[in-house]
């Protein structure tokens, strides 16, 4: 049984309808173990890994997910590019709850998390001026149009540790510095990829507005963000699938010489 892949997507089973011939392996890690088993299949003739970021029961809080495990284990299959879809807050009134956002750059808030692979003797700085793979996000955005949902093009994200949601302090100084999105595990999701030369993209499913501040309304609940993540489950799966279509088979971007570049 083959079980390399080339495309990761991390996300819950949900995200697994899609695709065929699924067989689940275990792989081990020198930073311990990644969240879950992964699951190895096709997707539209491309070999996929599956790995829910939280665990199958969704019993790991963001603050305490293994990120660097699960980097590493998608590096062990022979992954290059990867998908990080995420439930996200909204910091502006024009992206909706429903939307989808193809971030573009991330402020971190987050604090103590283990963020780099490279702890010495060697230092090595990792330029994260681009976050995300500007070869692939336009052809999330294209996908999420194609199948008829609202993508808009770019957005900033805020990592907030978690696992509380904001204040209304908090929210109204992230609306006010103009960035779009709120989320949990962007960070260091995406730069520890970067750091491995894998190509990442995130799509962000909008499911509130952030304490309820650009809305009007009321602060946030878990079970609000529950309830427009299975409205919008379907959309997900469909604008994933349709974006694994159209990822070119050749890496034209340079996320891979990212070692090159960098200083040590």
């Amino acid at each position: 049984m083959d079980m390399t892949a080339e495309i990761g997507i991390f996300g819950g089973t949900g995200l697994y309808d899609f695709a065929s011939g699924l067989e689940e392996v275990t792989v081990e890690t020198p930073y311990g173990p990644p969240s879950d088993v992964l699951a190895v299949g096709e997707v539209a003739g491309r070999r996929v890994a599956f790995l829910p970021r939280h665990g199958r029961s969704h019993a790991i809080p963001p603050h305490m997910i293994n990120y660097r495990a699960n980097i590493w284990a998608m590096k062990e299959l022979g992954v290059t590019r990867i998908i990080g879809p995420t439930a996200a807050g909204s910091l502006q009134p024009h992206i909706r709850p429903g939307d989808f956002v193809v971030s573009d750059q991330f402020v971190d808030r987050t604090s103590g998390r283990k963020d780099t692979f490279y702890d010495g003797p060697i230092t090595t700085h990792v330029s994260s001026a681009e976050p995300y793979c500007p070869e692939l996000r336009p052809h999330a955005v294209e996908a999420g149009r194609h199948v008829g949902v609202t993508v808009h093009d770019h957005g900033t994200v805020v990592v907030i540790q978690g696992p509380r949601f904001s204040t209304i302090a908090e929210s109204k100084w992230f609306t006010s510095m103009g960035w779009e999105v709120i989320n949990m595990t962007q960070y260091p999701e995406c730069f520890l990829a970067k750091e491995l030369g894998i190509c990442y993209v995130n799509v962000a499913l909008i499911t509130d507005y952030d304490a309820g501040l650009v809305s009007g309304g009321e602060a946030v609940t878990h079970a609000d963000v529950l309830t427009i993540m299975q409205q919008n489950s379907d959309n997900a799966r469909k604008l994933i699938l349709e974006f694994i279509k159209r990822i070119p088979q050749e890496r034209g971007c340079d996320c891979a010489h990212v070692l090159a570049r960098s200083r040590g």
